[in-house]
């Protein structure tokens, strides 16, 4: 990655590499990436009130040197900016007197744009460069790794290539992106548009993130390579991966592991308006995940179930559920074809399927890695000796418990999927709307800023 020579908040210190030198996404993006959706009121009631500095400072003493967000995640672009500017310059204290900076070059930066709201996207190439520009000033930095357009299930194919084509006029104009993908829930449309950008542009996607897809209650992304799933050699030819693959897409990543909340020992209430998630009479904090969840009732308290069985194993549900999406994916991701390149042991490096995780303290965060260690080690990968706590044997426990307790205590919801979007949706940014950007400032000093270095 380039160096920048000015401070981050200059818009074009340093611009990303021409497309010809640009190496493979695969060949630079870290296999496990911090999610900060997390950093958002959708998640919990007050996003600034969470260790969120600590959380950024120790997943880069831990290795964990990406990071994922999105302008739809409320305040999480600020809060993720904040944490690394303060790291790339830091104060000096009495007990540390010359702070080493963090440089802008040692870590990996994803964000996203055309989600504004619940029910609201613009994907005109106006506000695509407005959203980045506003990005890179929310996250102070001069270029973007990684940038998707957030959730395009929600809006029309050519809506979806114009805002892609202007990624890369982005990228390759204004070197402000170094690559350029798509994300969504439902995984047919991802392959569909995957498809349909290679087809009318000639270059592939870079990545396609999924989320949810790949859970121990939703497999779908990972069917037929998943052991115990139905198929063989002739099924993968149109599964979602070998579409995927076909069309030319490089890196496939996976993420939330807990399906938004639902494979956790608290769950998610089954009705939004009892006392467990509004407080009520149990004095409990009201669970801001139970007011916008799309999953069904049900399929809540099957999942509340799961965590029972887990707990009877003497295992918390999320735990479990970490362990089996980390090391099932960094396997099947790289059997498919999407795997990302880690160090292995002695010389050399092997491939891994790349997973973002979403975490709301510290304690989360270390556990993940540590899951996230153990996972390499049951595939061989591990360079370093890790706590045995996570070693081969939970490996194996684990893959027990899934596949010989879990999946057959799901029954017809194992894999089941909601609608994305539901029927009836309708973009509530009008047609007239789109295209317009808040004259706030953001447009402006980028010009101003580029204007002086050329």
């Amino acid at each position: 990655m380039t160096e920048p020579s000015e401070p981050a908040s200059s818009a074009s210190a340093a611009k990303a590499e021409p497309t010809s030198s640009r190496p493979p996404l695969h060949s630079v993006l870290p296999p496990l990436l911090l999610g900060t959706a997390t950093f958002n009121h959708q998640y919990v009631p007050d996003p600034h009130s969470m260790p969120y500095r600590d959380i950024v400072a120790r997943a880069l003493s831990l290795g964990v040197n990406g990071f994922d967000t999105s302008p739809y995640y409320g305040p999480s672009e600020t809060l993720l900016g904040n944490a690394l500017e303060a790291l790339m310059h830091p104060e000096a204290s009495d007990s540390n007197p010359s702070p080493v900076p963090l440089q802008r070059s040692s870590f990996f930066l994803v964000t996203k744009a055309g989600r504004i709201a619940s029910s609201e996207f613009d994907y005109s190439p106006s506000w695509v460069r407005y959203s980045i520009l506003r990005s890179l000033q929310r996250l102070h930095t001069p270029y973007l790794d990684l940038v998707y357009m957030h959730d395009v299930e929600f809006v029309s194919r050519a809506e979806v290539l114009a805002a892609v084509r202007e990624l890369r006029r982005l990228r390759d104009e204004e070197g402000i992106i170094r690559y350029v993908g798509i994300s969504g829930f439902p995984v047919g449309v991802l392959c569909e548009l995957a498809e349909m950008v290679r087809a009318e542009t000639g270059e592939p996607l870079d990545a396609v993130l999924s989320y949810g897809h790949f859970t121990v209650q939703n497999r779908r992304l990972g069917l037929p390579w998943v052991e115990d799933g139905e198929g063989g050699e002739g099924a993968r030819e149109g599964s979602p991966l070998a579409r995927l693959k076909n069309a030319g897409v490089d890196v496939m990543l996976n993420a939330s592991m807990l399906g938004m909340g639902l494979l956790t020992s608290k769950g998610i209430p089954a009705d939004a308006q009892t006392p467990s998630a509004s407080g009520g009479e149990t004095g409990e904090t009201p669970s801001p995940v139970a007011q916008w969840h799309p999953s069904p009732p049900e399929l809540r308290r099957a999942c509340k179930k799961l965590a029972e069985l887990a707990a009877a194993a003497g295992e918390r549900l999320e735990s479990v559920a970490i362990r089996w999406s980390l090391a099932e994916w960094a396997r099947i991701g790289a059997v498919a074809g999407f795997g990302v390149d880690v160090p292995a042991p002695g010389a050399g490096s092997r491939k891994v399927g790349a997973t973002v995780c979403g975490v709301s303290s510290v304690a989360e965060l270390e556990e993940t890695v540590a899951e996230w260690r153990g996972a390499l080690q049951s595939l061989g990968h591990a360079g370093e000796s890790i706590d045995e706590t996570y070693g081969l044997a939970r490996q194996e426990k684990v893959l027990h418990l899934v596949r010989k307790v879990l999946w057959p205590a799901l029954g017809s919801w194992l894999d089941y999927v909601w609608e994305s979007p539901k029927p009836g949706y309708m973009n509530a940014r009008r047609e007239s709307e789109r295209g317009s950007v808040p004259d706030d400032g953001v447009v402006a000093a980028y010009e101003q800023a580029r204007q002086k270095t050329r």
